[in-house]
Order: structure tokens, then C-alpha cells, then sequence
């Protein structure tokens, strides 16, 4: 991973309305998303664990970098219809911003 940051989202879905949300999410947010974040890491739901979990991941250069295209997102006027499509589909959601380490990277040489 080339990325120095990596912000790791867990939103948690109220029971049965996963497929809603995964809906107004891509039709919704991913356009609004990939103009403003880029490309995600990674997309994945839960299966194992806590259940009805959504995360995902996407990868900055910098903290300044995430920070100037999260106030691009929340600034986008598009954003608010989102929010408000999936007001009542998100029970909670996590933020985390994670660095890479290189353990994994030199163990495979």
C-alpha cells in the first residue's frame, strides 16, 4: 500500500436494510465519493462477527490531505441527499485513521 494514511469507516446497518443502504450508497455516495476521495481500498460487509456492518477504507497522502478532500465531500451539495436517504439505515459508524506498517511487506521478501 503506497498510501501514508488509511481512513477505515465501520457503519452499522439496522437489521434487514442492508441491501437499502448498499443501494443508496452506490447510487448516492459513490459518485460523490469518487469525486472527491478518489478510488476506496476497499468495500466489505460483515459476515463473521458483529453482523450488518459496512467498511470501508480509503487512503490519503497525508493528514492535511484527508482533511482538505473530507471538507470537499461535506461541502458538495449532493452529500446532504445521501445523509438524508440513509438517516434512518445507520445505527452507528466508526471512523479510524490507520498507518501502515511494513511488517508484512519485508516478511514476504
Amino acid at each position: 500500500m503506497d498510501k501514508a494514511i488509511v481512513d477505515l469507516r465501520v457503519y452499522t446497518i439496522r437489521p434487514r436494510c442492508m441491501a437499502a443502504f448498499l443501494e443508496a450508497f452506490e447510487q448516492l455516495a459513490m459518485p460523490i465519493l469518487r469525486r472527491h476521495l478518489g478510488t476506496p481500498l476497499g468495500f466489505y460487509v460483515s459476515s463473521i462477527g458483529p453482523l450488518n456492518q459496512v467498511v470501508h477504507l480509503w487512503g490519503y497522502n497525508s493528514l492535511a490531505d484527508f482533511e482538505r478532500r473530507s471538507a470537499a465531500r461535506d461541502a458538495d451539495p449532493d452529500f446532504a441527499a445521501y445523509l438524508q436517504a440513509t438517516r434512518d439505515l445507520v445505527v452507528a459508524q466508526e471512523t479510524r485513521i490507520i498507518k501502515p506498517v511494513h511488517l508484512c511487506n519485508s516478511a514476504m521478501a
